[in-house]
């Protein structure tokens, strides 16, 4: 009998884990509160990134080419909090669960950054567009502003779930275990080519990464924070 109850304890525990994250404590977090901490230094001294490729100044932080800007730290589970502001034909993202930095196209999951607004990713598979989890799954639900306002994102990663909040509307919720293909997805669409590991089968665990000046548009992010999880 004591086995059982310590069995259902667990169990209740994790489910009340699970729908905390997902129903409430992520949706506008408040970020001033205990655990959570600014991603980036204002010199940037504390990230990953090609010398003289990105810059903050006054807080905004951009990119003068296409090349990442990294977390020194490797993070478990998380939620993450931002700002961004597309250009007209952005294309950008946030890399999570990340383990190589140099070829980190086939080694993490993108939260995809884009300015759907333009013909370019407008007319683009959904899987494409902004918010959703690139090349799997599409976003639903959302409101994406136009190309110089600021949108905000929360992105919350537990175990092999990821949800994805766009100013303030839960718009992604993934489950990575449900990807076990390199070529299709649960929904029969294409996975691109150059996504060849099933999501399903990443590390749960990385570097957290921001996209540059991907085709020739820019992206600014701004009130970059973060908050370990069950620690």
């Amino acid at each position: 009998m004591k086995i059982y109850k310590l069995f259902a304890s667990v169990i209740f525990c994790l489910f009340a884990i699970h729908s905390f994250a997902q129903d409430t404590a992520f949706i506008n977090p408040d970020t001033s509160g205990p655990g959570w901490v600014v991603m980036f230094n204002s010199d940037l001294s504390n990230a990953v990134f090609p010398t003289g490729m990105w810059s903050d100044s006054a807080g905004i932080i951009t990119a003068t080419k296409d090349e990442a800007l990294w977390s020194k730290d490797e993070y478990d589970n998380f939620v993450l909090d931002l700002d961004f502001m597309n250009a007209d034909g952005t294309n950008s993202g946030v890399m999570v669960h990340a383990t190589d930095m140099k070829e980190w196209i086939p080694h993490s999951v993108e939260i995809q950054i884009a300015d759907d607004y333009s013909k370019e990713w407008s007319t683009s598979p959904t899987t494409w567009q902004c918010a959703a989890i690139f090349g799997h799954q599409a976003a639903t639900n959302k409101t994406l502003h136009r190309p110089g306002q600021w949108n905000h994102y929360t992105i919350t990663c537990i175990g092999k779930k990821i949800w994805v909040v766009l100013n303030g509307t839960l718009v992604n919720t993934c489950d990575m275990s449900q990807f076990t293909s390199a070529k299709t997805n649960p929904d029969g669409s294409e996975i691109p080519s150059w996504l060849s590991n099933p999501m399903a089968i990443l590390p749960l665990h990385g570097h957290i990464g921001f996209q540059g000046k991907h085709a020739g548009a820019p992206i600014w992010f701004k009130n970059i924070k973060v908050k370990r999880l069950g620690q």
